[in-house]
């Protein structure tokens, strides 16, 4: 789908914003497999702290991917689950997640390169710039 428009870019930006926070894919992806509560989904997600699952979870759900329900037991609960919209990115998020797997060595190694200092820099003018192509200066 070409991009048509700076407002299709803004659109796109805004939907990235949400799907690309640190825990966002993650805690979809544990919810793609079935309903969670709050501490099942921390317990799954090791490192998020509380703070960054409740801000993570209410960003979701203020974006329609995923539901939240109340449950009335004893005591009250709260479990989590993935909505229609926030489904139809499943077969999209298993790609990016096995992609990630798949290629983890290399990018472990090219961020190791650049560190390093090792890292090709393929561009040799004063910005760092690619040289312009068709004449122009």
């Amino acid at each position: 789908m070409p991009v048509q428009s700076s407002d299709d870019l803004e659109h796109i930006r805004s939907v990235l914003d949400v799907l690309t926070g640190k825990w966002s894919l993650l805690v979809l992806n544990a919810l793609c497999d079935g309903p969670a509560r709050f501490n099942a989904l921390r317990r799954i997600n090791k490192g998020v702290s509380q703070k960054a699952l409740t801000e993570c979870l209410r960003r979701l759900e203020a974006n329609g991917l995923i539901t939240r329900t109340v449950v009335s037991t004893s005591p009250v609960a709260v479990v989590y689950a993935v909505s229609d919209l926030g489904a139809s990115l499943e077969p999209h998020l298993k790609g990016l997640l096995e992609w990630s797997l798949d290629h983890r060595q290399k990018v472990e190694e090219a961020r190791d390169a650049f560190v390093n200092g090792d890292a090709a820099r393929p561009f040799t003018d004063a910005g760092n710039h690619p040289p312009r192509s068709g004449g122009e200066s």
